[in-house]
């Protein structure tokens, strides 16, 4: 399971900042709820409409691969921090995302900026890492920037000769905050609304109330083909059999899925949350409460992709609220990617046991990604490599799946106009829902 939930949890108290300014989404929430707790109830889920075929050549073909770099991680908004990464004006870090790099900064105004992270006098990474600094030198030949890009010193002007500095600013990136998280789009020249391809879903996640929230720790893995890592957070299917040692071979295996976009959130129908924080175990029965009484904690619960590379899921580290952000992007190779995982807090905990416990439970979920979803997916890789199987199989029950190749066929063959187009279309169609 890529950071699924254990279990739908709800704390004595529940506060999610994000409902308070945003009475639709809440109520969008609550029909998902809903619906959910009807399944549950009943014993079903929803299908799809068939069993659907996808070309196994889809995971190796290398010529592919290079073209979904170029047309999905350079064309296609990406997010790319969560907000608390970068909390305080002079934050940045610098980081690398299929061929391209990029640098962001939180400036003195509390926006964030995106930049090419190339000197514009030969190119080299102004910045590396991540820390705090109004400004960034060069270390090749010592041109100075400040951090909202502009170029304010050449090393010896006398001697270099005459130059237009404001034509010779760092190279801007569009940028989006919304919901607690940054995205940024790796083309300058993207006239493609960051807002419209989120298809209104970042105001869904404003419901986590991310923007509040404190990151505790973060880290980074290999993985296998980034769409073979990516068909795993779409997939409840194989989690009582590939984590049957961690999570158990009794844990649930059904999702009903909802589509924003390419963007999905994918939960289990259940009728049941279990109590966390209580006086008194056991678990509570939804269909007895009203939706006023439904707490935020199983209102956001399940697993939230952002396409094409992102899978948010909530945890509890010692009874504390969290969530593990992983961050997916593809390698150098067509059998690797690399994966952050960004473990984020509703507070930051405040004694040795409750640290202890946030510790205990990120490491967990490095065990679960990185030796059973990861390894088998690299093996998964290798097999498909030998050409011997012509497609692979995504069952009815496995919708997430369907939708996201289906979405990721698409988007590479689309015009830079026809992206503008289709997303300004997605997005006045859920407006109007």
């Amino acid at each position: 399971m890529q950071a699924g939930l254990p279990e739908i949890t709800v704390s004595r108290k529940s506060s999610a900042p994000g409902f308070e300014d945003n009475d639709m989404s809440r109520e969008q929430l609550i029909e998902m709820t809903r619906s959910l707790i009807a399944h549950g109830d009943a014993g079903t889920m929803e299908l799809a409409d068939e069993v659907v075929r996808i070309p196994a050549s889809t995971y190796t073909d290398e010529a592919l691969f290079e073209r979904e770099k170029k047309q999905i991680f350079r064309r296609l908004p990406l997010m790319v921090a969560p907000s608390c990464e970068l909390p305080n004006p002079g934050d940045y870090k610098a980081m690398d995302i299929a061929g391209v790099p990029l640098l962001l900064t939180r400036q003195r105004d509390g926006s964030v900026g995106a930049y090419l992270n190339m000197c514009t006098h030969r190119g080299n990474p102004v910045a590396s890492g991540s820390g705090n600094a109004t400004r960034f030198t060069c270390g090749y030949h010592g041109w100075t920037f400040k951090n909202d890009g502009a170029l304010i010193g050449v090393a010896s002007p006398q001697d270099f000769g005459a130059v237009d500095k404001a034509a010779l600013c760092l190279t801007k990136f569009p940028v989006y905050e919304s919901a607690g998280l940054i995205w940024a789009t790796l083309d300058p020249n993207s006239k493609l609304s960051i807002a419209d391809y989120l298809c209104g879903y970042d105001g869904l996640l404003e419901a986590f109330g991310f923007k509040d929230w404190y990151l505790f720790s973060q880290r980074t893995l290999s993985g296998p083909n980034w769409k073979t890592a990516y068909d795993g957070y779409l997939d409840f299917y194989h989690l009582p059999v590939l984590h049957a040692n961690t999570f158990g071979a009794d844990f649930y295996n059904r999702a009903n899925y909802y589509e924003y976009g390419p963007h999905q959130r994918l939960s289990t129908p259940s009728k049941f949350a279990i109590k966390v924080q209580s006086d008194d175990d056991g678990q509570i029965d939804l269909t007895k409460l009203s939706d006023e009484e439904i707490p935020d904690e199983v209102l956001v619960q399940g697993v939230w992709t952002i396409f094409p590379h992102i899978s948010i899921a909530s945890f509890y580290g010692g009874g504390l609220r969290g969530a593990m952000i992983s961050q997916l992007f593809p390698g150098d190779k067509v059998g690797e990617s690399f994966t952050t995982q960004f473990y984020v807090m509703e507070k930051k905990p405040s004694d040795e046991v409750a640290i202890k416990a946030a510790h205990e439970q990120f490491d967990f979920l490095e065990i679960v990604v990185r030796d059973e979803d990861y390894k088998t997916g690299k093996r998964q890789h290798e097999a498909l490599q030998s050409g011997l199987m012509k497609d692979v199989l995504f069952g009815r029950n496995e919708r997430g799946g369907q939708v996201f190749h289906t979405w990721a066929a698409k988007l590479l063959e689309a015009s830079d106009d026809d992206l503008v187009e289709m997303f300004a279309r997605e997005a006045q169609r859920e407006a109007a829902e």
